[in-house]
């Protein structure tokens, strides 16, 4: 058996002897070990994972002291285990496939048991993949009732992870926190920053010389939430403002699907807004 221990806390000598002892006492084997020890916020971060013949109860049982002594938020993870996880998306369906081409293809750790969005035209998308689609369409009036069957299908499908592929409707402040940590979001990056409507476009009528995406965890501050991935690529004069978007696509495709893979193998820690990820 494969586990991986997450772990962080405040600072102090003894952390990783205390840690280790009590899993050479259980009898694992280390197969890799990261930490790190954060100047800013004074915490100390660690992935370690181990094989043994301890089953998960025995495992976790033996780790529950020593982390209560060292105050850690903590997690004990199976190693292979795919994460379940809800993906949301409206109309650009182009971060969804990516996605759900990985999950099938084996090379995301993700089960993807429902899919949501606020239009129907990924419905088809959905049936190609044998996934469920829920469609709940958005509106002002019907927003609290559209995020309370949204909880619902979390709470129904045992989700772990919440995806935004692309799910273009701002989430209520409530939302945002009960989803705290479990929730990534993507959004494109440019220097100078666009936004509103057809930001590609804006961008290549301003001569903008780098474009790319950003992945980071959903808070109520308005995709400034904490980074977990970024990609940029250089375009240049001669393209036109629809290669922008095609470009663009495979951007904010690759940069989500990575956060995703990242968050999905616990690689992932946070430190107030700032994270840290351990690959």
């Amino acid at each position: 058996m494969a586990y991986n221990l997450t772990l962080s806390c405040a600072d102090r000598p003894g952390i990783v002897a205390a840690v280790a002892g009590v899993l050479a006492e259980a009898g694992c084997n280390i197969v890799d070990s990261q930490q790190y020890g954060s100047p800013e916020s004074g915490r100390f971060f660690m992935r370690v994972a181990v094989s043994t013949e301890t089953d998960y109860q025995q495992l976790h049982a033996k780790l529950q002291p020593v982390a209560e002594s060292f105050g850690m938020d903590w997690g004990l993870h199976r190693e292979g285990q795919k994460m379940r996880t809800l993906l949301m998306a409206s109309k650009s369906g182009h971060c969804l496939n990516h996605l759900l081409f990985l999950q099938r293809s084996g090379t995301l750790p993700i089960e993807v048991p429902a899919i949501v969005s606020n239009h129907t035209d990924l419905a088809g998308l959905a049936e190609f993949y044998g996934i469920e689609y829920h469609h709940i369409p958005v509106t002002p009036d019907t927003k609290a009732q559209a995020e309370d069957r949204l909880r619902a299908l979390v709470a129904e499908h045992d989700v772990e992870l919440v995806v935004l592929a692309r799910y273009m409707q701002v989430l209520s402040n409530q939302l945002c926190t009960d989803l705290q940590g479990r929730a990534i979001n993507i959004h494109h990056s440019f220097l100078p920053s666009f936004k509103g409507a057809r930001p590609y476009h804006q961008a290549h009528a301003r001569g903008v010389k780098l474009i790319g995406a950003t992945a980071h965890y959903v808070t109520p501050d308005l995709d400034e939430g904490p980074i977990i991935e970024q990609e940029v690529i250089r375009v240049s004069h001669a393209r036109s403002a629809e290669q922008f978007v095609a470009m663009g696509r495979d951007v904010e495709a690759r940069t989500l699907s990575q956060a995703v893979q990242w968050h999905a193998e616990h690689r992932v820690l946070l430190d107030g807004t700032r994270t840290v990820i351990f690959n």
